[in-house]
């Protein structure tokens, strides 16, 4: 029987996205015969009896449907915006973020890594 062994392969990039109570990670990497994809990863901090643990939701999305699957999400948050929400200002959590993150600059560096504040499974 086969191990797990590269079954989760080092990443060639990764972008983070800290958003309120969950975080999303874009992360490439690549097959055996040095193909690439993209994983998307929704992480979020639960408590459970014993102390807190990361519930963690994945897609894999590969290189063919890359295309398609950005027409659909920006079709998407466009109709939200437009259709649905066009009087609500989505850059506010733009502006919120960098107020905070200035804020927190300013008073004295952060120091963290995703080690640190993710346990993988």
């Amino acid at each position: 029987m086969e191990d797990n062994q590269g079954k989760d392969r080092a990443e060639i990039y990764s972008q983070r996205v800290r958003a309120g109570k969950r975080t999303y990670f874009f992360d490439v990497k690549s097959t055996r015969s040095n193909d690439y994809y993209l994983t998307i990863t929704e992480s979020r901090r639960r408590y459970k009896d014993d102390g807190y643990f990361y519930e963690k939701h994945k897609i894999f999305l590969y290189k063919e449907d890359f295309n398609k699957f950005m027409n659909a999400l920006q079709e998407t948050v466009g109709y939200v915006k437009e259709e649905l929400m066009p009087e609500y200002d989505f850059d506010q959590y733009e502006h919120q973020e960098t107020e905070a993150t200035t804020a927190t600059t300013e008073k004295e560096p952060v120091t963290s890594s995703i080690d640190d504040e993710l346990k993988w499974d």
